[in-house]
């Protein structure tokens, strides 16, 4: 009967994605990339606001036509591959990315009146500006729905879906005004790829609802209108314009239409599977399951676990939800993150650029770092160069580098902030075991994984864990082209379920990174320093005497070079 093939689609920041996956071994024998031309690298940014990232509908919808035919040319030179072979579609995008749109499902992007106007646009996810209204709302949910806040962590975030809505309410009513209802790119892109306009018979992802705008089944969906209403009368109307009932990507949000078959090559009628954010589906590309922490490390980071639905897990503090379904059906997904990893050290090459562009490269950096051995530097960093996600959950923190001296040098600043993002990592990991989650094995993937040895083997001593790399590189969009395969089903050649398809589909690299006990024993001291510089800065009413860590820095730093 000849192959199958499930295409994942994975908007990111700054570029779309499309992978076309064999179903029985996850195979990948095409890829297409397209950047986003709005904006600076797709993203729409206001010089007199570096909270703002907004981005252009118009770039989803040419980036899915371009990726997928470029993608399909591609296959072509597969023996034997055809079009009519590919079973099913998946989506993935960033998030919470909000969107408004018309009655009729119009982007107000798309209208003549607000086609230039940023807050009618997609609220990308790193959209900082609604950080006031986030502590709105944490305030407000702690008074009157407590309950809300234990399935988010605790605290309410501006990246997130309500603050962005209630910031449009007070920043842009006009917008506001105009907008029948918001909805997520990860809903809106399967959505218009099926036909389907009229926002009610659109199927919202649990996804996205559950882990960004406060949806749970225990209380019976989105907040309540008492609730909205309390921070804001007018977040009524829209709450009126959310549906009761959310889905699962193992769910088809509908079939690809004639007009999108056309515009794609593809095959009209292949089912198109409910969307989710890349991370989670990059985490069932992955190979994710129990005791599986997935990090995808890329310009910022998630990090995921499932539990299963009949073991209920406990409320985590600083988490990105506790949702039942939102990564894999049948489980709870538990997501965290970290705002900034690669855009940090993106920061140090292309911003302070230092020894200029040949010397102060990713590559030339890398191999000066590499040279040095813990504690070498002197140096301490705090990874909040674009706040804390996981755990303290505020924006408002800022990146932090302790021990310079005339004497340092670029390469030791490079190495510190690579190391100041593995602290990050392992107090993430140490918050899901505090709670009972217990770490079994450590999947990385993402750019970041693959690209860069040194990374790696810093986060596995600093981790103090053997860390094992996902054998795609591209994993969010094999999960998204899982998914497809899932939603196609087992009869026309797909899977019954993402059992299966993780089985068939994903695996990791024989290369494993392993702590070296040495580098271990250093970094357990400089991550205690770590530890009480990261609560003494990120820990309201925290009073630490800090006044001797720049000594033991010092001290550290003498150890090492004597020994080192």
């Amino acid at each position: 009967m000849g192959n199958n093939y499930g295409i994942g689609l994975d908007y990111g920041t700054n570029s779309v994605r499309a992978v076309i996956v064999n179903t029985a071994n996850g195979e990948e024998i095409a890829t297409s990339v397209w950047n986003y031309p709005h904006g600076e690298a797709g993203i729409i940014l206001d010089a007199k606001d570096p909270n703002l990232a907004r981005q252009h509908p118009q770039d989803y919808l040419d980036g899915a036509e371009a990726v997928i035919r470029d993608a399909l040319s591609t296959a072509a030179e597969t023996p034997g591959f055809s079009p009519e072979q590919i079973i099913g579609v998946g989506v993935d995008t960033t998030g919470s990315t909000p969107m408004p749109v018309a009655a009729d499902g119009t982007p107000l992007a798309f209208t003549d009146a607000y086609r230039n106007h940023p807050a009618a646009m997609a609220w990308l996810w790193k959209d900082h500006t609604s950080a006031t209204e986030a502590e709105e709302i944490t305030a407000h949910a702690r008074t009157h729905r407590p309950q809300f806040l234990a399935k988010c962590g605790g605290i309410y975030s501006s990246e997130w879906f309500w603050s962005k809505i209630l910031r449009c309410r007070r920043a842009a009513k006009e917008v506001f005004d105009a907008a029948f209802t918001w909805i997520e790119i990860a809903d809106w892109i399967p959505a218009v790829l099926c036909g389907i306009a009229n926002p009610a018979d659109v199927k919202r992802g649990v996804c996205a609802a559950g882990h960004k705008a406060m949806f749970h089944r225990d209380w019976g969906g989105y907040p309540d209108t008492e609730f909205l209403s309390g921070l804001d009368p007018e977040l009524a109307r829209v709450r009126a314009s959310l549906p009761d009932t959310t889905y699962t990507v193992d769910q088809a949000a509908g079939t690809l239409s004639d007009e999108w078959a056309k515009r794609t090559g593809l095959r009209a009628g292949i089912p198109v599977a409910v969307g989710a954010f890349d991370a989670h589906l990059g985490g069932v590309g992955s190979g994710i399951k129990p005791g599986v922490l997935v990090k995808i490390l890329g310009t910022s980071t998630c990090d995921m676990m499932v539990v299963p639905e009949a073991t209920p897990p406990a409320d985590i503090p600083g988490l990105c939800g506790i949702v039942p379904g939102s990564i894999l059906p049948g489980y709870y997904g538990l997501e965290a993150g970290q705002s900034a990893v690669g855009d940090i050290f993106n920061w140090m090459v292309n911003s302070i650029k230092p020894g200029g562009a040949e010397a102060g490269s990713h590559e030339a950096l890398t191999r000066e770092a590499e040279k040095l051995v813990p504690g070498q530097s002197g140096l301490l960093g705090l990874d909040w160069h674009n706040g804390n996600r996981t755990v303290l959950v505020d924006v408002r923190l800022t990146g932090t580098l302790l021990g310079m001296t005339l004497y340092t040098r670029p390469a030791e600043i490079y190495r510190a902030l690579v190391e100041s993002t593995a602290f990050g990592a392992r107090v993430i990991m140490e918050r899901f075991e505090e709670y009972g989650q217990a770490v079994t094995e450590i999947v990385n993937c993402g750019g970041i994984s693959v690209k860069n040895p040194m990374v790696m083997q810093i986060y596995a001593d600093i981790m103090n864990r053997p860390l094992k790399i996902a054998r795609s590189t591209q994993t969010p969009a094999v999960g998204s082209a899982m998914a497809g395969a899932v939603v196609a089903g087992k009869a026309a050649g797909g899977h019954d379920g993402f059992d299966a398809a993780i089985a068939a589909m994903t695996g990791t690299l024989d290369r494993v990174f392993t702590p070296i006990p040495e580098n271990a024993r250093v970094y357990e001291r400089l991550y205690r320093l770590y530890r009480r510089v990261h609560d003494a800065f990120g820990v309201k009413g925290s009073s630490d005497d800090l006044s001797d860590v720049m000594k033991e820095l010092i001290a550290i730093r003498a150890e090492a070079r004597a020994t080192g």
